[in-house]
């Protein structure tokens, strides 16, 4: 009955009555951020007989925080009847509904109310129509992903250590035509005498070299019969052979295995050779190749081209007559003792390989960071020491210092990717989300960078992507984006497995728990957070997320 009067009164007065919360309906209720965002779609209504036929109303939003500051929203006006205007009309006696979508600025704090506010005026006459609380309160756990960045992972730098590594040499023996005879002149060029003086390296660094089989190919040139060219190949596979027995008993390593076979016809050799040349008609003996395959009917083809032969005859031909000697080894570095004891006797003696390696033994900060500053000492112009003790410095929230190193980096290398990642992690550490966009775009093949694109997908709001880029990762900030995709049961597993748990790690669990409906456990977490970082009691005492929630 009141309303009604107060309708009735402002009816007859030609003012305009005051509007309540149930005019309105506000999605989400409470608000939550979205990127640094608030937004809200209000539903409204103007109830029968409350718009004068002359009035005009324009509703603003307002986010009116606890600490006194308002952030205003986007938005809308409507008209009378019988305003000469573009706004929305709302019939005096039906009244009208209205949709307005609003985004405020959120300005780190939760404890908040949406209120409407009305400039309105009924004719030229400026009337006043109180405003409206419509919603109370800012979820903001979307904004966590600040703090998880904390302890988030920046991007190292890899060593390119590998204790083995698979090496092989080559020698070739050439023969004269229609013969398999080893000629001195052959056996003392240098590809041969490089093969024999391996094996001796090998025989006698037994530990730094590894001898794993030796190959011998034989061939014969493709022109001549088959049968001739058949037997010819294989006696200078049988020639070689006991050439490279003879040799490996020298060096006293007889009971390695030998690999032997022979090609009677090198029609492969021969086609990589003429392409590779310069010879007249190449173009018309590679169709021949591809035309025919029969050997007889391709050799006599090519034969027809008699001005071409005889280059093929001088520079091709004599070339296939050969057979080829392959050693296959390993090379084989030091142990992770020999690394770490010649780290303390001189660090100088070691690659830059071996020394960023080096780093990779140890799971102290502290050694490890000296390591790394060593390497910069002995290697100034390898970019990825800088780096890493940019990422050991980011761990510790030193972001200036980590942004030197990293500049030291890109004076070593412009364009080492983790540099890029890294620079990336720190605009996002300092809320700028387009900077951190455009240094990890240029981050392509950056180790670790699917946990970079992760939080930068975090913090875009892109959850589901970025619960795909943690996959396999267990982090405050893989975390946080599952409960946010409302993945519990993924998100429960990620924090059991936190290699590092922080106080982080406990208030997403008391996060998840309230979420769950598992207050105790809720309780439990949050009062661990809090002993280690007493932070958290403030900012649970305002957290919606946790009213439910024992503090």
């Amino acid at each position: 009955m009141s309303a009604a009067s107060v309708m009735l009164l402002s009816s007859c007065s030609g003012k305009l009555g005051a509007l309540s919360a149930d005019n309105f309906t506000v999605t989400p209720n409470p608000l939550e951020t979205q990127v640094g965002k608030v937004p809200a779609t209000i539903n409204g209504t103007f109830p029968e007989k409350y718009m004068k036929k002359k009035a005009v109303v324009t509703v603003v939003p307002e986010l009116r925080y606890a600490d006194g500051q308002v952030a205003k929203g986007q938005g809308a006006t409507f008209q009378g009847e019988k305003v000469q205007g573009n706004d929305q009309v709302i019939m005096y006696k039906v009244g009208g509904r209205y949709n307005i979508k609003t985004n405020f600025n959120y300005l780190d704090c939760n404890k908040a109310d949406m209120y409407l506010t009305f400039d309105a005026k009924v004719g030229k006459k400026k009337v006043e129509v109180p405003a409206v609380k419509v919603a109370t309160g800012i979820v903001a756990t979307s904004e966590l992903y600040k703090q998880t960045l904390k302890s988030a992972q920046a991007a190292i730098a890899p060593d390119a250590f590998q204790r083995i590594n698979a090496q092989k040499q080559e020698a070739n023996i050439k023969f004269l035509i229609q013969q398999a005879t080893l000629r001195q002149s052959e056996l003392k060029n240098n590809s041969v005498q490089e093969f024999v003086k391996l094996l001796n390296q090998i025989n006698n660094d037994r530990e730094g070299l590894n001898l794993k089989d030796v190959e011998v190919s034989a061939y014969a040139s493709p022109d001549g019969g088959f049968d001739l060219n058949d037997k010819l190949a294989a006696q200078r596979q049988q020639n070689t052979e006991k050439y490279v027995q003879q040799q490996l008993k020298k060096a006293k390593l007889a009971d390695a295995a030998v690999d032997a076979k022979y090609t009677a016809e090198d029609w492969e050799g021969f086609q990589e050779l003429v392409k590779a040349s310069n010879i007249q008609d190449k173009d018309v003996i590679l169709r021949v190749l591809s035309m025919y395959k029969d050997p007889q009917e391709r050799e006599q083809q090519i034969k027809n081209i008699s001005s071409a032969f005889r280059e093929l005859a001088d520079g091709i031909l004599p070339q296939l007559r050969r057979s080829r000697m392959i050693i296959n080894y390993e090379t084989v570095g030091r142990s992770d003792e020999q690394i770490q004891q010649q780290l303390k006797d001189d660090p100088k003696q070691l690659s830059v390989e071996e020394l960023l390696y080096a780093a990779t033994l140890t799971s102290d900060m502290n050694t490890k960071e000296d390591i790394y500053k060593t390497t910069t000492k002995v290697y100034p112009n390898d970019a990825r020491a800088y780096n890493n003790i940019a990422t050991m410095e980011y761990a510790k929230g030193n972001f200036d210092t980590a942004k030197t190193y990293i500049s030291q980096a890109q004076k070593a290398s412009a364009n080492l990717p983790e540099a890029a990642a890294n620079l990336g992690m720190l605009a996002l550490a300092n809320g700028d989300i387009q900077s951190a966009e455009n240094y990890i775009a240029k981050a392509t093949g950056a180790n670790g960078l699917s946990e970079v694109l992760g939080n930068l997908n975090l913090a875009k709001g892109n959850y589901a992507q970025a619960e795909q880029d943690f996959k396999d990762i267990y982090s405050n900030s893989a975390a946080l984006a599952q409960i946010l995709n409302k993945n519990y049961a993924s998100a429960a597993v990620t924090l059991k497995y936190i290699k590092n748990p922080d106080s982080t790690t406990d208030y997403l669990k008391a996060i998840l728990g309230a979420r769950m409906g598992n207050t105790s456990e809720a309780a439990q977490a949050l009062r661990n957070a809090i002993s280690k970082d007493s932070n958290w009691a403030k900012y649970a005492a305002n957290d919606l997320e946790l009213k439910n929630v024992s503090k």
